[in-house]
């Protein structure tokens, strides 16, 4: 058990600490590419899941329905999604990648997979595996 005020044996803070690292250097895999993080995620949940409302889009990816507006907003200025001008009565407007929204999610797909490479190439296929074994079963433990 740490002591009191040790952050470095904090899990929790370690876990902090690692997905700010990782955000950061995702963000700077994705800016060559004009993305944000934000976005790059909307995208890939959209790849795998075509037709989500905002707000599915919003609980998939972690930020308010209010950002994912804004983030559908400028994927869709951009040319990478669809999503109708007016859903009906009490109704979903389902999003869907353009072409060149297939097109941009693959590039984003390399360069975080780059950057996810980096950070798991100390361990071993073994190592990955039991790392994110455990992560799961910390979220499961709180979830």
């Amino acid at each position: 058990m740490r002591q009191v005020g040790d952050l470095g044996m904090s899990v929790g803070y370690v876990l902090k600490q690692a997905a700010a690292a990782l955000r950061g250097a995702m963000d700077d895999a994705l800016r060559p590419l004009d993305l944000t993080v934000s976005q790059y995620s909307c995208l890939e949940v959209l790849g795998q899941r075509p037709g989500l409302s905002n707000s599915e889009l919003a609980r998939a990816t972690f930020v308010t329905r209010q950002a994912m507006n804004q983030v559908l907003r400028g994927l869709q200025d951009r040319g990478l999604l669809t999503r109708p001008a007016e859903a009906a009565h009490g109704r979903s407007r389902p999003t869907e990648l353009t072409p060149a929204g297939r097109e941009a999610l693959a590039d984003a797909s390399r360069a975080v997979a780059a950057v996810e490479h980096r950070m798991l190439a100390a361990f071993d296929d073994d190592g990955r595996h039991r790392l994110l074994a455990d992560l799961l079963t910390c979220r499961d433990a709180v979830a």
